[in-house]
C-alpha cells in the first residue's frame, strides 16, 4: 500500500480554509478516485516542535492507495479539475511525497 501525501506549508498571512478543504475538496478527490482512494485522512497543523511555534504545515491530506499505479490511473484523468479547486480554499503551494505504507 502507498500513501500520497499533500502537504501545505505554513506562512504567515496566508489563505487555507479548513472547512472548505475538508467538506468539499477532499470529497471531490475521493469521489474521482472512486474505489482506487482506499481512505484518506485530513490533517490541520496546530503547532511546531517548540513551544507556541507555527505549525511546519497548516494543513494536509493522506490518500491511501494499493500503489502508485493504481493513484496515477484514477488521479490523472481528473488532475486538471482537482487541482484547479485549489485556489478555492488557498493560496499556498503543496509538497507532495508518496510513501510505501510499512506499517498500518
Amino acid at each position: 500500500m502507498i500513501k500520497v501525501s499533500v502537504m501545505y506549508p505554513y506562512r504567515d498571512g496566508a489563505r487555507f480554509d479548513h472547512t472548505y478543504y475538508r467538506d468539499t475538496h477532499m470529497p471531490l478527490v475521493s469521489a474521482r478516485m472512486g474505489a482506487a482512494c482506499l481512505k484518506y485522512t485530513v490533517d490541520k497543523g496546530i503547532s511546531g516542535g517548540d513551544a507556541g511555534s507555527p505549525p511546519a504545515f497548516i494543513g494536509m491530506c493522506h490518500i491511501f492507495c494499493e500503489s502508485v499505479e493504481t493513484f496515477n490511473a484514477s488521479f490523472g484523468p481528473h488532475a486538471a479539475e482537482i487541482l484547479g479547486d485549489i485556489a478555492n480554499y488557498t493560496d499556498l503551494t503543496p509538497v507532495m511525497q508518496i510513501s510505501e505504507v510499512v506499517v498500518d
